[in-house]
């Protein structure tokens, strides 16, 4: 009787085993199943999945995507929704197409998305960024990547958002450090920093800035160009080299560029290679060229150092030397321009960008007027 028990446990045990392994293998196979087919789809979308990313970064570095931009990244987005039944992959489309509302200034359906990411996959890197972005507040974005760098560490993608945020927040050298940290880490994807190394480049241009400089000066120099409205207001707002014009009063600055245009602080033209002045007179919204600046700078140097000889220094001794040649590569020695440019690389208020020319059509940049301005 004991043997038949015996023998009956034994079956049992052997038929309850047999079915945990089937039931363990029907498991493994469907789990090996899922993952062959999210291994397939992977390999068949993942470099779609890139190239949205890309496109989207991208996009953003540039600051003002065109509709036509927008179209094409949106696209792609929608070539990529239901393409794999994987809720991790479909919360990276939903995240980056919650970048794409933000910059199409769709904020109820970039939150929509990123409710959905997040629901799907949460705390995905992606999401995270659109979170911050859907932050209007600045301090308090910085303090979510903060948060999140605490818990994923450095990674890459993030450190790039606090940079972008150091930047807004005129915290310039911070944000350098974290776009150069980024970069590093970021070596394979490159596009990061192709989309957001002007900003970085300017971050390093003003990360000098002195404390106590004006918001409004902040944020021209943080443009690509200035006008000569701007350039106006830097020069009235950080220093006192207007003050023979002002007496101390800060004037409207559409009257203190039609002042400096009369009394010749402002040239007519900013061509340099013309050897006579033309009859037109330039707008306060002109942008500012390195000949432009230089024949402000030197023009405002001569008169707060009351020495208006400086104007014609260099031409007035070329003149006696009819065989004389220009040191500077592409500023001829008639130009009206010699005696500024020649004066201003002299004195070290502008140099020479590759030591034999002066450039003199480049748009000057805000943040290397204001340091010659500073030197002079």
């Amino acid at each position: 009787m004991g043997d038949v028990v015996k023998n009956n446990c034994v079956k049992m045990f052997l038929t309850f085993a047999a079915a945990a392994i089937c039931l363990a293998a029907f498991s493994g196979c469907q789990t090996m199943r899922r993952d062959i087919v999210v291994s397939l789809a992977d390999e068949a979308t993942h470099a779609s999945l890139a190239e949205l990313e890309e496109a989207v970064i991208r996009l953003d570095g540039a600051g003002a995507a065109s509709r036509d931009e927008l179209a094409q990244a949106r696209r792609q987005v929608t070539a990529l929704e239901g393409a794999v039944a994987d809720p991790a992959f479909e919360a990276l489309v939903a995240a980056w197409s919650g970048r794409l509302f933000v910059m199409e200034g769709r904020a109820a359906d970039a939150q929509r998305e990123l409710q959905r990411s997040q629901s799907l996959s949460p705390h995905n890197i992606p999401s995270q960024m659109l979170s911050f972005r859907l932050e209007q507040d600045l301090p308090r974005r910085l303090s979510m990547i903060d948060r999140s760098l605490e818990i994923e560490g450095s990674r890459g993608e993030l450190l790039a958002e606090r940079g972008m945020a150091l930047f807004d927040l005129n915290r310039f050298a911070e944000s350098v450090a974290a776009f150069d940290t980024a970069f590093v880490i970021l070596a394979e994807k490159p596009f990061y920093e192709g989309a957001y190394r002007a900003f970085r480049d300017r971050a390093w241009e003003l990360r000098d800035m002195a404390q106590g400089t004006a918001n409004r000066t902040i944020y021209i120099l943080r443009q690509a160009e200035i006008t000569w409205r701007d350039l106006i207001e830097i020069t009235q707002s950080e220093t006192d080299l207007l003050r023979f014009l002002t007496a101390g009063r800060e004037l409207p600055l559409e009257i203190l560029f039609t002042q400096l245009l009369n009394r010749e602080f402002i040239p007519r033209t900013q061509d340099a290679a013309l050897t006579e002045w033309p009859a037109s007179r330039p707008s306060s919204a002109e942008v500012v060229l390195r000949s432009g600046a230089a024949w402000f700078l030197w023009h405002l140097n001569a008169e707060n150092r009351a020495n208006r000889g400086l104007l014609t220094r260099f031409s007035s001794r070329f003149a006696a030397m009819p065989n004389a040649r220009s040191p500077v590569a592409d500023v001829d020695i008639r130009s009206p321009f010699i005696d500024s440019i020649l004066g201003c690389v002299e004195a070290e208020f502008m140099y020479l960008p590759d030591g034999r020319n002066f450039m003199p059509n480049e748009r000057v940049r805000g943040a290397d007027f204001l340091s010659a301005l500073r030197r002079l």
